[in-house]
């Protein structure tokens, strides 16, 4: 493995690139139906706010499948590339056939199949990524940045496409992801790992890492992350239907700034967590979901500041996710030996973006039904003042207990993070 100080030139520049496109289009997919799913939901196809959370909680339940995917069939029959190729070519034509169902009844259950052919190609991605770099630490943040510039893309073309409200986002989604698997056919030729090895629930569930959580601390760290995972997916599922309430157009491309910002604080992370630690790091990134949900509860009162003050709500993403989430990760990184480092990746990925997505969109989804006004205020159909409070102070309960319960590990913070 080089050394840190390998010039990037021992990288090769054809691998770098075929990489960067890669996740450029992977994200591309799911910044262009994500963030405006709710919109069109909620007025195109009329669906209540139970409804909308639930659709929102397909892509928890895509993410509780991946791992068992992923460890049975993909790290034992499968090349990566060709499994790659063959989701997206399936999940291009389930996001076309999406386009053409009408009732919760027809879109939920393609929606969720869709959810189960997607989610397992991050961790394919991300495996396949780190298994040819030349300095995984070095490269790989560097190809992630492509993500978020995917994910700016997608909400980007959406918008110029005017297809926020429509079924355009979808068609636009299918039609990349059939091109994001020709073009994964020929990435790096990347053979499973686990012929024939087997593979226990337990291991694929992450349980190995359940030793871990004798320590206070790191009990402590993981419950704090479900816990905030259930306030968290209200900006997820609302934010796209508060703004076309209020009256915003060209909301997916607006709402792309949260990425942009996202890049400046991924490259600000690692100095951030050797400065202050993991403890005030991720307090910062904890506090900043609280100051986002106040922003935003104070925005719905309307009045000159309402502007300014939903695009502060919507450039804090950086420090929410980076100093969060991705701090988080490494944390966890750091607590574990190499024996156990997979399965306590997996452990988290599984409470986070399975079990706590899926109570935070489906509780998201009560709420947004139970505001409704009796008589719309105009176009505003919603108690929004009521609504982002209710994670806002969510967000500051989680913050008191990390506060008082967290310990900062006796360990250097990691260095370069991996991005989403």
């Amino acid at each position: 493995m080089p050394s840190p100080t390998t010039p990037l030139r021992t990288q090769p520049p054809a691998l770098a690139l075929q990489l960067s496109i890669f996740m450029f289009l992977q994200y591309f997919i799911w910044g262009a139906w994500y963030v405006s799913m709710g919109t069109y939901l909620a007025n195109g196809l009329k669906f209540g706010g139970e409804q909308i959370g639930a659709a929102y909680g397909a892509f928890a339940i895509g993410s509780m499948i991946s791992p068992f995917f992923v460890g049975l069939i993909a790290d034992r029959f499968f090349a990566s590339e060709k499994l790659l190729g063959v989701l997206g070519l399936l999940g291009g034509l389930v996001l076309l056939a999406l386009a053409q169902a009408g009732t919760f009844g027809s879109f939920y259950p393609l929606l969720i199949a869709y959810c189960a052919l997607y989610a397992p190609t991050l961790a394919l991605g991300n495996s396949l990524s780190l298994h040819h770099l030349a300095d995984a630490k070095r490269d790989f943040p560097r190809i992630k940045i492509f993500s978020a510039l995917g994910w700016i893309a997608g909400g980007v073309t959406l918008t110029l496409l005017h297809g926020e409200q429509s079924t355009r986002q979808f068609y636009l989604a299918g039609g990349v992801s059939i091109a994001f698997g020709l073009f994964s056919f020929f990435l790096p030729s990347t053979p499973p790992r686990k012929v024939g090895a087997h593979v226990s629930v337990g291991e694929l569930l992450g349980l190995d890492a359940l030793a871990l959580l004798r320590r206070p601390s790191f009990a402590i760290f993981i419950a704090c992350m479900f816990l905030i995972c259930i306030p968290l997916y209200f900006y997820f599922v609302m934010t796209g239907i508060y703004l076309t309430e209020i009256g915003w157009t060209d909301v997916a491309g607006k709402m792309s700034l949260a990425q942009v910002s996202d890049v400046i604080f991924l490259f600000l992370l690692p100095v951030m967590l050797s400065r202050w630690g993991y403890k005030k790091t991720i307090f910062i990134g904890i506090l900043a979901w609280a100051a986002r949900y106040f922003l935003l509860a104070q925005s719905a009162g309307g009045g000159a500041t309402a502007t300014p003050l939903i695009f502060a709500a919507i450039l804090l993403h950086g420090v929410c996710y980076d100093f969060l989430f991705i701090a988080g990760q490494l944390y966890a990184d750091a607590e574990a030996n190499e024996r156990i480092r997979g399965a306590v990746q997996g452990l988290m990925a599984f409470v986070l973006w399975g079990v706590g997505a899926f109570v935070g969109t489906m509780l998201a989804g009560k709420v947004l039904a139970a505001h409704v006004l009796p008589v719309p205020r105009g176009t505003v159909a919603h108690d929004w003042s009521a609504i982002w409070i209710l994670p806002a102070f969510g967000a500051v309960a989680v913050l008191v207990v990390f506060l008082i319960f967290f310990r900062e590990p006796g360990k250097p913070a990691a260095q370069a993070p991996a991005h989403r």
